[in-house]
């Protein structure tokens, strides 16, 4: 791997990473890890080495060719443009509008009602437990789910993914947040095309090794289920992993 390859900072169950990771694979981009734990030391994406990397302290951060980079989505758009094949987008303009707004729907609507800090401030500032807190992922996810359900369903590009049959980016943001729901036992009954797409793309090599329990930083279920706590945040180890 070259010593010019991008540097992806994320944590295994950060789904906001997950996008980009899946984004990296199915490209061939070859990639550094430096996965940060999210929860260990009370965060060390709280740290100020991280700080001053990603003042927002989120996950992940994707550092290339001497730029820093933060928010999934930008970094998507950054790799579809610096390495435009295999495409993300179609080249339709109209038809990459509808693939944006179904990743937008993920990443804007429902992600950041569930996010770890959204979390942790139902539980702290308002009194909420696990219960509680599951409740308010489980609705926030189902109301956005339903709204790709019905689009997905609508649409006369919908094939093995999202928009035809090569994953892009839609699939990218779908597939993770689907990650997300099997967290916290989302019903996933009313949404067989969602559930259609993200059987087919998990088999695929790059969605599989983007997978959380595919990371070298994952942790058995077992110790962190109870916890509750999924996403975007970080802070620093040493460069660790080869992705592809």
């Amino acid at each position: 791997m070259s010593p010019d390859s991008p540097v992806l900072y994320d944590y295994w169950r950060s789904t906001a990473s997950y996008r980009v990771r899946i984004a990296l694979n199915l490209k061939g981009i070859a990639y550094r890890q430096e996965p940060v734990n999210l929860v260990l030391d009370g965060g060390q994406q709280h740290q100020a080495e991280y700080r001053a990397l990603n003042p927002q302290g989120l996950v992940p951060v994707l550092v290339h060719d001497g730029q820093v980079l933060s928010q999934s989505l930008a970094i998507c758009e950054y790799l579809e443009e610096q390495f435009p094949q295999p495409a993300l987008l179609p080249a339709d303009p109209a038809l990459r509008a509808r693939v944006r707004a179904v990743a937008l729907t993920v990443a804007c609507d429902i992600h950041p009602l569930n996010n770890l800090r959204v979390q942790q401030y139902l539980k702290s500032g308002h009194g909420q437990g696990g219960d509680a807190v599951g409740r308010w992922m489980n609705h926030w996810m189902t109301v956005g789910f339903a709204a790709i359900e019905e689009t997905l369903v609508a649409s006369d590009t919908t094939g093995l993914c999202c928009f035809g049959d090569e994953p892009g980016l839609a699939d990218c943001f779908l597939i993770p947040q689907v990650y997300n729901a099997d967290r916290f036992d989302s019903d996933m009954s009313p949404f067989p095309t969602i559930m259609n797409i993200t059987r087919y793309c998990r088999a695929l090599p790059q969605f599989s090794a983007a997978a959380p329990e595919s990371q070298p930083d994952s942790q058995p279920i077992e110790s962190t289920r109870r916890d509750a706590r999924p996403e975007n945040e970080l802070g620093g180890s040493p460069p660790r992993g080869v992705q592809s």
